[in-house]
């Protein structure tokens, strides 16, 4: 039985989606927080079970015969988002999962700006230890950052932001792909994976002028100061802390910590990465 966690999310869900192309749907199981929320699962065969992080215990039940877990990244940081990754590592390994595959990220790093790339590290070294066999999914960046976090541009036609550096923006859809197959042909990675990044790095300048060219509207470029950009945010009710994780990303860009590509996820596929153009077309709305 492979098994799946955060199988609702986006990522989670993308990834049972074409894992089920591959593997059929009776030796699928998922391990969601909430089960109403995987109806649509189960009534295509696959097992559908609860299970929490912070609670080991619903892990053990929803583990229950597996032989491989895709364990996928908590949205926490610090030491408590390192304790909800070694929860269900440590429950696949108790059920007798013969592998653990985790989802990573290119930047990770215990000297990373950004916060969440030392938590990667940390559990990719704890991931080691075990002496299991496990695989560490690189991922490049989620193209969706951008629609996520510079929406305002397409009404404002400003892109305003921190200095920041080359980003390789990588497509959900790729990664889950990407994902999936790691997962069906069991052998082909050990260990963390090479980086599973889009072609090409592209930093703010570059992205406002993708936005300018699919929606045939100026949209500049504009570089504000750290502090004045972590006060807007609070000031729209950002928390404090939540600002200041944001900030690093863009630390870590100018430091080049996310800019690394390479052809990997492009041999995974069989096929060209989703370019950025095509995700931020979509996501407004307008032809590609």
């Amino acid at each position: 039985m492979i098994i799946i966690t955060g199988a609702t999310g986006t990522l989670g869900a993308q990834i049972v989606d074409r894992l089920l192309t591959r593997i059929p749907a009776d030796q699928v199981g998922v391990s969601v927080r909430d089960p109403s929320r995987a109806a649509d699962l189960a009534a295509r065969g696959v097992r559908v079970r609860r299970g929490d992080y912070g609670d080991p215990r619903s892990l053990a039940e929803s583990f229950e015969g597996a032989t491989q877990v895709l364990v996928v990244s908590a949205g926490q940081t610090g030491a408590a988002g390192v304790a909800l990754h070694v929860a269900p590592v440590d429950a696949a390994l108790d059920a007798g999962a013969r592998r653990v595959l985790y989802t990573s990220h290119q930047g990770a790093a215990e000297d990373s700006l950004f916060a969440p790339m030392p938590d990667h590290a940390a559990t990719e070294h704890y991931l080691a230890k075990t002496g299991a066999p496990f695989t560490s999914l690189r991922n490049g960046f989620y193209t969706s950052t951008i629609t996520a976090m510079f929406g305002q541009a397409l009404e404002t036609g400003e892109l305003v932001a921190p200095a920041d550096g080359p980003i390789s923006w990588t497509a959900h859809a790729d990664l889950a792909e990407a994902a999936a197959i790691a997962i069906a042909d069991e052998g082909r990675f050990d260990g963390p994976t090479p980086p599973l990044t889009a072609p090409v790095a592209l930093d703010l300048d570059d992205i406002a002028g993708v936005l300018t060219d699919i929606t045939g509207r100026t949209i500049r470029r504009v570089v504000v100061d750290d502090e004045e950009w972590t006060a807007t945010l609070t000031s729209r009710g950002v928390p404090a802390d939540r600002a200041a994780l944001l900030l690093g990303m863009f630390l870590g860009a100018r430091r080049g910590e996310f800019a690394t590509v390479a052809p990997d996820l492009e041999e995974l596929l069989g096929r060209p990465p989703t370019p950025v153009r095509q995700v931020l077309a979509d996501a407004a709305g307008l032809p590609r």
